[in-house]
């Protein structure tokens, strides 16, 4: 039986049933476990940037993309916050005095926060 050019270039079958499935691969990539914001933004490509996210999971890319994007959102949104909370005097004494008012202020911080981190860097071309 002639070789196919698939063969003729090294690579191989294998016979599932009565078909031939050739043995392709994507490339291999270290696949860390993702954080949120490595999970928005991979989210954020599945929808709005489908050949982009595409072309970065074929070229093998892609979770590296993740990760970066991961780390450094989660180290921007720590930054603003502890930026915010001095700004606004929102300290422990606070937290002893008014834990109400405390959790209430934190959580409007957080909100900001993630909105800044999501428009800088989740949801970019």
């Amino acid at each position: 039986m002639q070789k196919t050019l698939f063969e003729q270039n090294g690579s191989t079958y294998r016979m599932v049933g009565d078909y031939r499935i050739p043995n392709i691969s994507s490339p291999s990539e270290a696949s860390e476990p993702l954080g949120v914001w490595g999970l928005k933004r991979k989210d954020y490509l599945m929808k709005h940037k489908r050949v982009q996210f595409n072309i970065m999971l074929m070229s093998g890319t892609l979770w590296t993309h993740l990760a970066e994007v991961d780390e450094q959102a989660s180290a921007m949104f720590s930054r603003i916050v502890e930026q915010i909370k001095a700004n606004k005097k929102i300290t422990e004494q606070l937290k002893e005095q008014n834990q109400m008012e405390w959790v209430a202020r934190m959580n409007n911080i957080e909100a900001r926060a993630r909105e800044m981190v999501n428009l800088e860097l989740i949801f970019i071309a």
